[in-house]
């Protein structure tokens, strides 16, 4: 697809009314929102080409972050640069933003969210199988049947589903390991001394943001949840290991049925999984601590698909970054598929469950008529039906 604006099948005012969709619409966390994207913007809309896509996947796959929100930046990119980056982001988190805030003002003043957890009982299992339909459907267009990318597929399948969490190593011996047997290179060269790109890897250059701060809660929310966004690797749900060990252990911000409320907040709300850190922010700081907790945590990744942004869109054609593209992406299908199983374990709790997301995958297979947001209520309906009379 042609890079000029006179050849781009949409406009940027179309960008970001789907993007404010996906944002509220998009229930499933960074599984589903990545398949939602794929199948929205490269199959249906055909705004955006398979290979951008990957690129796209690959970048948000390596760098540190929540990787759903840094595709949508990606894909915000590909066609309006820094500006599409930048509003498609915006555009994308806002919406669960606002949701996480008023279920934040709602939480402190009723106490509690025993109803939250009979409608994610519902969602919960719904969303199993439109994520199961997404990863199936990635599956088929990206590893197809190629035997080496089906191995590395099963093996970070395989990881995922063992450790229960995504390894950036992984990641990047996928693409080496493939790059090496499919496009060796008849020499290696370094980045030089100096780039944007050494100095956004640059250890020094992260480790400038410290613990050293003045006692002020939102000086601490703000360097805390940047470290978040800046050093956690994988999906969203990587970053809530990261966030117990702080939140309720080192700064006693959130007690522990608090911090597990945040994280069900986060599940059955649309957008990024990583959103429930403006629930954190709400309960510890109000609305200016709910701001300063997600910008904490989503600049990072915005400056983290930007910068490097130009160099794939330059050098991403090139047969040995196409090698080193396709052997990430299987591995990522692979990890997002393991997701579905780990995910399915926790969800699937007994035969309502199942059978809401059985039925659920069905409808998805069987028609494309019926939108998932209705899906998703009649799922929620269901939860809170099942749950008053037992």
């Amino acid at each position: 697809m042609d890079n000029s604006k006179s050849t781009i099948p949409y406009s940027l005012r179309d960008l970001v009314i789907y993007f404010l969709k996906l944002g509220t619409w998009g229930f499933g966390g960074p599984v589903a929102l990545a398949g939602y994207m794929h199948r929205d913007l490269v199959e249906n809309k055909q705004w955006i080409s398979e290979e951008d896509y990957k690129e796209g996947l690959t970048l948000a796959q390596l760098a540190p972050g929540p990787l759903a929100a840094q595709l949508g930046i990606y894909m915000g990119y590909v066609h309006y640069r820094l500006l599409g980056a930048t509003l498609a982001g915006l555009a994308f988190v806002l919406p669960s933003f606002l949701m996480v805030v008023v279920l934040g003002f709602i939480y402190v003043h009723w106490q509690g969210i025993p109803w939250m957890q009979a409608v994610f009982y519902g969602v919960g299992a719904a969303v199993i199988g439109i994520i199961g339909m997404s990863a199936w459907k990635l599956t088929r267009k990206s590893v197809g049947g190629n035997k080496l990318l089906i191995v590395i597929y099963i093996i970070a399948a395989a990881y995922t589903v063992w450790q229960e969490n995504e390894n950036i190593w992984l990641f990047l011996g996928s693409g080496v390991l493939y790059w090496l047997l499919k496009a060796p290179p008849t020499r290696l060269t370094f980045p030089r001394k100096g780039t944007v790109m050494t100095k956004l890897l640059a250890p020094a250059t992260l480790l400038n943001i410290t613990n050293s701060t003045s006692g002020k809660t939102l000086w601490q929310i703000l360097l805390y949840f940047t470290k978040a966004g800046a050093f956690v690797f994988g999906s969203g749900l990587a970053i809530v290991p990261f966030l117990y060990g702080g939140v309720v252990k080192e700064y006693g911000w959130l007690n522990e049925q608090q911090f597990v409320d945040a994280v069900a907040v986060a599940m059955i709300t649309p957008g990024p999984v990583v959103i429930t850190v403006g629930f954190i922010g709400y309960l510890t700081a109000g609305l200016s601590g709910a701001g300063v907790a997600a910008f904490g945590t989503f600049f990072p990744c915005y400056l983290f698909t930007v910068l490097p942004a130009p160099y794939f869109r330059k050098y991403g054609k090139h047969p040995g970054i196409r090698s080193f593209v396709d052997g990430v992406t299987a591995a990522a299908i692979g990890a997002i598929t393991g997701a579905v199983i780990v995910l399915a374990k926790r969800s699937l709790v007994d035969g309502y469950t199942i059978a809401i997301a059985v039925l659920t995958a069905f409808i998805l297979w069987r028609s494309k008529k019926i939108p998932e947001p209705v899906i998703i209520l009649a799922a929620a309906g269901i939860g809170l039906l099942v749950k008053t009379i037992y």
